[in-house]
């Protein structure tokens, strides 16, 4: 066997293994987990749930309102009706400062952290600000990435698989995909940047031009300072395309020197 398929298998591996544990086993097992609780249906959550959730969220940010003994409890964050997100590793992170909401009580901001599959962070206080200015709740955007964003992504785990079992042309070209997960975030994320900004409602008590949010960096909203910058998880999206691109060469070079020395023999 050519040496590059062998890194080729390694590099595609050491992708799949940081897809798995950032995003889709934490994304699987979650699943349905916020419908439950949004529901009032906190006893149903399955106990892996809580306990992918404990694992996942050991030091992560709890909004100010969550009692200290519930943090990185999610039955305890049940019982207390406290602010509670999804699992699976935050991609960005958003946060906003005004003179309304003192350093004493919010020590960093108004932080709220995108995932995939949902938000965590202060969700219920951005969105609170949102309608100040006229502008949707968050969850009204991003609604079929969040329903498909599991089986996307276990999709793109079985091309993976696939990628390392077998030599096949389509396949090292499926490689791209997960290569491409950082731009395809910026580009979504983006675009329901510019989509809140620019449809924007009469009911905001403060009445504002529509605006294109800042994506990365700080900015200025009324009165409101913001800060948009990644964090974890979008570091891991980088390591994996990163990864799935030498898998993608190291195999594209293995397989064209495999043809021309069968051709050369022939």
């Amino acid at each position: 066997m050519h040496p590059s398929f062998t890194k080729a298998k390694i590099f595609a591996g050491l992708a799949l293994i940081i897809l798995t544990i950032a995003f889709t086993f934490p994304m699987v097992t979650y699943h349905g987990t916020m419908n439950k609780i949004d529901e009032g249906k906190g006893s149903e959550v399955s106990p892996i749930a809580v306990k992918v959730w404990n694992f996942y969220n050991q030091g992560r940010y709890k909004s100010v309102t969550t009692p200290k003994e519930a943090h990185n409890d999610l039955e305890k964050m049940i019982s207390s009706s406290s602010e509670i997100g999804v699992a699976s590793l935050p991609i960005w992170a958003v946060s906003l400062e005004a003179p309304n909401y003192p350093k004493e009580a919010f020590p960093e901001g108004i932080p709220v952290f995108f995932h995939f599959d949902g938000y965590s962070g202060e969700v219920h206080e951005m969105n609170t600000i949102n309608h100040y200015v006229g502008m949707d709740p968050m969850w009204v955007g991003g609604h079929f990435e969040r329903a498909i964003g599991p089986y996307a992504l276990l999709l793109l785990s079985a091309i993976m698989i696939l990628f390392i079992a077998y030599n096949s042309k389509l396949l090292n070209l499926m490689m791209l995909i997960p290569a491409s997960l950082p731009l395809l975030f910026i580009m979504d994320y983006s675009y329901w940047l510019y989509w809140f900004g620019h449809n924007l409602h009469d009911w905001g008590a403060f009445k504002i031009k529509p605006f294109m949010p800042t994506v990365f960096g700080d900015g200025k909203i009324a009165q409101f300072i913001t800060h948009s910058y990644p964090t974890i998880g979008f570091y891991m999206l980088v390591a994996i395309s990163l990864l799935s691109l030498l898998a993608f060469f190291a195999k594209q070079k293995a397989m064209r020197e495999t043809e021309m020395n069968t051709e050369a023999k022939a």
